[in-house]
């Protein structure tokens, strides 16, 4: 077995003190008064020899993990999974790691992933929050912990949070099928209260208030618990029950891909039958013939953005400022409208 690398082998290698190593590996060095040259030294020596900290003896020095606990819906989901990328490039380049958790959209299981993260010590939390997590972030707030929301926040809850603007996403995406011709547009979608979807299902009627088409029987509802085949069927009946939608906007890449489904079932041709456009890229739909005209989430940005946020709150929390950024979304002209 190879023999595990200790502060004082390097201490040795470098031929300083073991409490010159620890500081310099903690980043103390600077405060310490320790020379430039020598810390230059010492993190050459520690690369040069592998070294990897024991996490928990820094923990019980420093109270700090260098750890992030990232609870979102669904890994699985090219969406958060795509965003999850971003963060966790982030975290690296600033020697963070990050622990992925997923709720399933359950409030039970979010507030267990929560609670476990505490006992973790984790430094600072990401979270896009259940339906019925508002308690559990005022939790997290009242103990000070680092919190940023992503995707989706509370109204009225004073914490920093990272989102798309949902109603002027949907909003566009409505007014560009009724600039294409559509006239008929349906919003599938589901019924939970979460703040993202609510403003997309508003933006919609918004833009089809004003050209007096908004027809609230062209919106389905599903739950978000039923199955895959479940929603195929729901979404199959909705279309056969309706043949003169022709456009339809899906809030959730998910539901456009069991739409894909009915779509395929009931023999309807995209876009001569109904034209489509879906909330969130998903890399099977720039193939799909004919591809798929998406409102796309500046990933990118906004996973570099809520690192940016929650690392100056976790820097400096006596001076932090509460930010509620929104981000405009971008509608990829494909083939489907």
């Amino acid at each position: 077995m190879l023999k595990k690398i200790t502060i004082k082998d390097i201490a040795k290698a470098a031929n300083v003190s073991v409490t010159t190593v620890s500081f310099v590996l903690n980043h103390k060095g600077i405060e310490k008064g320790i020379s430039k040259k020598v810390i230059e030294k010492v993190l050459k020596v520690s690369d040069e020899m592998k070294f990897k900290p024991n996490m928990m003896a820094s923990s019980l020095r420093t109270g700090k993990t260098s750890s992030i606990g990232l609870i979102v819906e669904d890994i699985s989901n090219q969406f958060f999974s795509d965003l999850a990328k971003v963060i966790e490039r982030e975290a690296i380049d600033l020697n963070y790691r990050v622990f992925y958790c997923s709720t399933g959209g359950n409030d039970e299981r979010a507030i267990e992933l929560v609670n476990s993260l505490l006992q973790a010590n984790v430094d600072g939390f990401i979270i896009t929050p259940t339906e019925n997590m508002k308690s559990t972030i005022d939790r997290l707030l009242a103990l000070k912990c680092p919190v940023v929301l992503l995707d989706r926040y509370f109204e009225n809850q004073e914490a920093s949070h990272v989102v798309l603007d949902n109603f002027e996403a949907a909003e566009t995406a409505t007014q560009y099928l009724l600039k294409t011709g559509s006239k008929k547009i349906a919003f599938v979608t589901n019924s939970s209260q979460l703040i993202q979807m609510n403003l997309r299902k508003l933006g919609y009627s918004n833009a089809l208030k004003k050209e007096g088409l908004f027809d609230i029987s062209r919106i389905l509802d599903l739950e978000y618990y039923i199955s895959e085949e479940e929603r195929i069927e729901q979404i199959s009946q909705f279309l056969d029950s309706n043949p003169d939608i022709d456009a339809v906007l899906f809030g959730a890449n998910y539901l456009l891909l069991a739409g894909l489904q009915s779509f395929r079932k009931l023999k309807l041709k995209i876009p001569a039958d109904k034209a489509i456009i879906c909330f969130d890229d998903h890399d099977s739909f720039k193939f799909h013939t004919p591809s798929i005209t998406v409102l796309a989430q500046p990933i990118e940005e906004m996973g570099k953005k809520t690192i940016k946020l929650l690392m100056e709150q976790m820097n400096d929390s006596a001076n932090y400022e509460i930010i509620k950024e929104k981000k405009k979304g971008n509608l990829i002209i494909r083939e489907s409208v």
